[in-house]
């Protein structure tokens, strides 16, 4: 079994760029943590440093120990914190990702209820890829992803997708495009030659909206596309051109950016999916923010 103490050592020798600043730090000779770590290496079989000058270089495998060893404390660290949480009043700490083509209103509906029960509660969110959140998931950094849709088959990550619920797409234009361009008199057929903001290719929204304009033959203006769901619609503030949104924050889609819904596609749904590491969700401020989401977002 590998000795945590001689891989803490190799940790801070990594992470201070030297045997000497780690030997500061840990307040032992360098000689002790240079022995230490010349027996880790035979336990493992590798070569971890390589020198260059007076200067140690971290080798391949060496880089491969570093990432496991950061995951190892990070968690260390996680551990202590929550168990110092336990016996008094300090708020709990509850970790979300938001895949960034999620709707920043429809995320900020499904997780405001996390603040709102009796509980003390720490939020803390991150933005990323799905893939990245998932890895995060997997090794316990995020208690909940929350995500535009399932866990795709070609993701290797176990984890349980609970669909929060779906919604249909309205689109939206300033009030002086719309009355130049006669927009809203015969939807959808006005947005052909029309200009369009559009979500980015690859994502589950872009395909549903192209599918639907080629099965009514319209062919808009396309202007921009975007990864970012915000940013679109700053640029639709500005009269750029035409966007969607979800049809379940239209009034506040209108209200926030100072523009009108010209028109509600039923045909194209956006869904929303919290994913977890457990099939039943156990973490009881991730099933509040669940059950919220479906009874106030969704509810039909």
């Amino acid at each position: 079994m590998i000795n945590y103490k001689h891989l803490h050592y190799f940790w801070m020798a990594a992470r201070e760029g030297g045997i000497a600043r780690a030997s500061e730090r840990l307040h032992l000779t360098p000689q002790t943590i240079s022995a230490q770590l010349s027996l880790l290496g035979e336990y493992l079989g590798v070569q971890l440093f390589n020198r260059v000058g007076r200067n140690l270089e971290l080798t391949e495998a060496g880089r491969l120990v570093l990432s496991y060893t950061d995951e190892i404390f990070s968690l260390g660290n996680e551990l202590e914190e929550a168990i110092h949480h336990l016996p008094d009043s300090r708020p709990r700490v509850f970790r979300v990702g938001v895949v960034d083509v999620l709707p920043k209103p429809i995320a900020h509906r499904i997780l405001i209820p996390a603040l709102r029960i009796s509980d003390p509660v720490r939020l803390t969110c991150r933005e990323a890829s799905l893939e990245v959140l998932l890895a995060e998931l997997s090794v316990h950094r995020l208690d909940l992803v929350l995500a535009d849709r399932p866990i795709p088959s070609t993701v290797s990550t176990r984890g349980f997708s609970h669909k929060l619920g779906e919604c249909a797409v309205s689109f939206f234009a300033t009030k002086r495009m719309k009355t130049q361009l006669k927009l809203g008199s015969d939807f959808p057929h006005c947005l052909a030659g029309a200009p369009l903001l559009l979500p980015s290719l690859g994502t589950q929204l872009r395909a549903g909206i192209d599918r639907w304009l080629d099965k009514h033959r319209i062919h808009p203006l396309i202007i921009a596309e975007f990864d970012d769901s915000a940013l679109m619609k700053a640029f639709g503030q500005e009269g750029v051109g035409i966007f969607s949104a979800p049809a379940a924050i239209e009034s506040e889609v209108e209200r926030q950016y100072d523009v009108t819904a010209i028109g509600r596609v039923d045909e194209v749904k956006e869904h929303f999916y919290a994913i977890s590491v457990e099939r039943r969700v156990m973490h009881p401020i991730a099933s509040a923010v669940m059950d919220a989401g479906r009874d106030l977002l969704f509810a039909d």
